[in-house]
């Protein structure tokens, strides 16, 4: 993908996942779809503008983007173009509304930064509809065939994959997560990014959750090896011992029981790795995975410590309504809201240049004392541009720096650097997630394991079903393909993430909940197998008219509904 003649094999593996959950036709503001939009207005465009920018200067960005098989369908849909249309449009008209009201009140140091938001969304929107004709992933999709970028692809509705109950919810997640990837981007993927970057090996396992005995499970791993998925990431804990489970293992005894029971069966190799920056190769399957960077992933993820919490870059919580414009810096991490000072783009800019340097300094420290070796930092897609407004432009300028002769460390995607440092070292992994505590406590706790009783039994229920290859060819095709949505939308990770953050917790609730009582009287409507009433026809209209979520669903025997 990039001519890496010459190199030092010294790499910088830089990793974006994007990923909003299904939220098309589930609500718009404070919690639903301008979720989707904020994100792709201050994040997916942005980038894009980035990879335009280095590309007319000659550069290959390197760079490997994760996109959900969700966020796919989502932006790819006509309702998400329409809508995201009008969202601009509104911004466009609150720049303005505002300039009007600054004018009238005297708020002279705020009438520029309206005229600057006026004339950022224009350019947004006119990248938009003018340059990609409404379609985001056919742009990214073009820069992966220019070799710029390399895209990988991940779980269908970005489920908590250790935590499903069978090994078949597991591989429909993958599978499904690889059909939609082909579907869109024309080719196989070769990396995955495992939700949450959590892993389960594979052993006796017994869910945390009710009474059912132990049963023989997979490892996700050897579940990404039969699908042909060349690697995976994980974060730093699971290459070098894997407790770092804190203090969240106390709070919930299904939790600890799972962790005692994990240990039991887990055999650790004599020698635990110690050097994040190689890849090794995951035991059993021999797939390769790349871990995370903790100095590297600091600077940017920690708003205390981090470059994003500088009090000259601008305040994400301080808005003005009724249009949601920002116009006031973060000025200091203790001040109130109240207390923010206007912003000004242009120290920021000054800011993001010091910024850089000092990472592509920090990349090339990190690897001085090696002979060969790749960082790999990971973050969220939407951190760049939409949490961290200047974030894009800071990536453009590291890019830039390490492509420079006086840099060792160059940017690389995760196949370009695998096939320049293979991995050799086969390494048995532990359990575990970049949630805090290292666990999964964040997703499995007292204020979600309701979600996950519901999950166990829809497994339950339906394995029977979905491991019979020759019941499924007499299941109504229509009320498969909206089961199998119902299902993939309850194991949504960001369910349980949100009411254990305090983030959405009432949406979340309702949205888990909902998916679990549709699923359920779709399988009722599959058991009974009689013709169907008018009430029941209603009934699926509307799961069809807000759950589309896949325009096509691939079943464990192949076909495609």
């Amino acid at each position: 993908m990039i001519d890496l003649s010459g190199s030092k094999k010294k790499y910088f593996c830089f990793v974006l996942h994007s990923h909003i959950p299904y939220v098309l036709n589930h609500g718009t503001w404070p919690h639903g779809t301008d979720w989707l939009y904020e994100a792709a207005a201050e994040a997916y465009l942005p980038l894009l503008e980035v990879l335009w920018r280095l590309e007319k200067e000659g550069l290959k960005s390197g760079l490997t983007i994760s996109f959900t098989p969700v966020l796919v369908e989502q932006l790819k849909s006509q309702k998400f173009r329409e809508g995201f249309i009008d969202y601009l449009t509104m911004k466009l008209e609150a720049a303005v509304n505002d300039y009007l009201y600054f004018q009238q009140i005297g708020e002279k140091k705020l009438l520029d930064l309206a005229l600057f938001w006026r004339n950022w969304y224009e350019r947004i929107f006119r990248l938009f509809v003018d340059v990609l004709r409404s379609d985001l992933i056919a742009g990214f999709s073009c820069f992966q065939e220019q070799g710029s970028i390399e895209i990988i692809t991940s779980a269908a509705t970005h489920g908590y994959l250790p935590l499903l109950s069978r090994d078949e919810s597991v591989e429909h997640q993958v599978r499904q997560g690889k059909f939609v990837y082909k579907k869109y981007f024309g080719r196989n993927p070769a990396g995955f990014w495992l939700p949450e970057c959590a892993y389960r090996p594979g052993y006796s396992w017994e869910p945390p959750l009710g009474q059912e005995a132990p049963y023989q499970r997979k490892g996700v791993d050897e579940i990404l090896g039969q699908e042909n998925l060349a690697y995976f990431f994980v974060d730093s804990h699971l290459l070098k011992g894997g407790e770092a489970k804190g203090v969240y293992l106390e709070k919930f005894p299904a939790l600890r029981y799972l962790w005692e029971r994990y240990k039991e069966k887990f055999k650790p190799g004599l020698v635990r790795p110690q050097d994040p920056y190689q890849p090794y190769l995951a035991y059993p399957s021999q797939v390769s995975f790349l871990v995370r960077d903790e100095i590297s992933g600091k600077q940017v993820w920690s708003r205390s410590s981090g470059y994003p919490g500088d009090g000259n870059y601008l305040e994400f919580h301080k808005k003005h309504f009724p249009g949601g414009l920002r116009y006031w810096k973060i000025t200091s991490s203790t001040s109130d809201l109240s207390d923010k000072l206007p912003y000004d783009y242009q120290k920021a800019t000054e800011r993001i240049e010091e910024h850089a340097n000092h990472f592509v300094w920090l990349l090339n420290q990190t690897l001085k004392d090696h002979e060969q070796g790749l960082i790999t930092s990971l973050y969220d897609t939407e951190l760049f541009g939409h949490w961290w407004f200047e974030g894009p432009e800071w990536l453009y300028r590291v890019i830039k720096k390490l492509s420079l002769p006086d840099s060792q460390v160059k940017p690389a995607a995760a196949s370009n650097c695998l096939e320049e440092i293979p991995a050799k070292m086969i390494v048995s992994l532990p359990e575990g997630s970049w949630g805090e505590g290292g666990f999964h406590w964040i997703w499995l706790n007292d204020e979600t394991s309701w979600i996950w009783t519901r999950i166990y039994e829809l497994e339950k229920r339906c394995l029977p079903l979905m491991s019979d290859k020759s019941a499924l060819k007499k299941i109504n095709p229509r009320l498969l393909k909206l089961f199998c949505q119902e299902k993939f939308l309850l194991e949504s990770s960001d369910w349980p993430f949100l009411i254990s953050t305090m983030t959405a917790r009432d949406y979340a609730e309702a949205r888990a909940s909902l998916h679990f009582e549709r699923a359920m009287r779709i399988l009722q409507l599959i058991e009974k197998g009689s013709d169907i009433s008018k009430e029941e026809e209603f009934f699926l209209d509307k799961i069809e008219a807000e759950d589309s979520i896949f325009k096509e669903i691939i079943l464990p025997d192949g076909n495609i509904l």
